[in-house]
């Protein structure tokens, strides 16, 4: 069964810095684009960011260009998020994702972590 659990959420002050890990099990780990996205009560998910399987091509949000950076190292079926410069209207759950496409569509996302509470603030 495929699983990814997120990690390392938590409560920061504004411009404070958190690391997000996301580890996989139950699928090719290697074979699949992973994204990061946020939601908010009552508001749609939204991506963040994403990593490709192969190239490594990474695309992110404007809202946080510049402030977060994904990695992954597939030797440990993990993806991590660094997000630093963290402002109030960061604050939602995150969620990995996992997709054989490299694409912020949410939709085209087959696994769901649970999700980790982010909460920045000011």
């Amino acid at each position: 069964e495929a699983q990814l659990v997120e990690s390392g959420g938590g409560l920061v002050q504004a411009g404070g810095s958190l690391t997000l890990s996301c580890v996989a099990s139950g699928f090719t780990f290697d074979d699949y684009a992973i994204g990061w996205f946020r939601q908010v009560a009552g508001k749609e998910r939204e991506g963040v960011s994403c990593l490709s399987a192969i190239d490594r091509d990474t695309d992110y949000a404007d809202a946080v260009k510049g402030r977060f950076t994904i990695s992954r190292d597939n030797a440990k079926n993990t993806v991590y998020l660094q997000m630093n410069r963290l402002k109030p209207e960061d604050t939602a759950v995150y969620y990995c994702a996992a997709s054989q496409k490299f694409t912020v569509v949410t939709g085209d996302y087959a696994y769901w972590g649970q999700g980790t509470q982010v909460t920045v603030s000011s």
